[in-house]
């Protein structure tokens, strides 16, 4: 859901990270775009375009692939996203930790291109470190329903994916049609891990 999440060892979804799956047969937002990517797995498609204030709001994460900024994260696991008033996005990640506290991370999404990009730059390092290209790490958004309330991101080399949706649940029909999108684009969907949420 989220690129790492705090500045210890956390969640970095802007995750979104983070991302959450589109209803089997149901329309995605928008036509996939080919951008670059391993030719072993074929080219990676993101959505066509991005509606930047559909797309904020929280966002609750469903599934992501292991990474080590998230181990602490045990259950309801989230991302925030507001606008800033440079134009960019501010990430606010949270997620439960083994004693039951919340931990919470402060980031900025950048988009890459123009207003209706759906790839982005998203760091949660320092202000003052923003100038270094290495604290920023990628989000590209290959799948989002319509309605805006399933989205799935991962990364130019399918090392990292994140599911997320508007709901802390999802239909398991919804979750498993998004899965064969995902593996239609190479991503290794056997890494998935599902990602508790209490709330119903």
């Amino acid at each position: 859901m989220i690129p790492p999440m705090t500045n210890k060892p956390l969640i970095t979804l802007l995750l979104a990270a983070a991302c959450s799956t589109a209803g089997a047969g149901a329309p995605t937002a928008t036509a996939p775009t080919a951008t670059e990517t391993p030719a072993a797995a074929g080219a990676l498609r993101t959505i066509d375009r991005l509606d930047v204030p559909r797309y904020l709001g929280t966002w609750y994460e469903v599934a992501r692939f292991p990474n080590r900024f998230q181990r602490q994260c045990v259950a309801d696991t989230s991302a925030n996203y507001t606008l800033r008033e440079d134009g960019t996005l501010q990430v606010r990640n949270r997620c439960r930790l083994a004693d039951g506290t919340m931990d919470e991370a402060l980031g900025q999404a950048r988009q890459v291109g123009g207003p209706e990009s759906p790839t982005l730059k998203v760091r949660f390092a320092p202000e003052w470190l923003s100038w270094l290209p290495f604290v920023w790490g990628d989000y590209w958004i290959v799948d989002l329903d319509a309605d805006y309330t399933l989205v799935a991101i991962t990364d130019p080399r399918r090392a990292y994916a994140w599911v997320l949706s508007r709901t802390p649940q999802v239909e398991p029909a919804r979750y498993e049609a998004l899965m064969q999108r995902l593996r239609a684009q190479g991503l290794d969907v056997g890494l998935f891990a599902r990602s508790p949420q209490t709330a119903r």
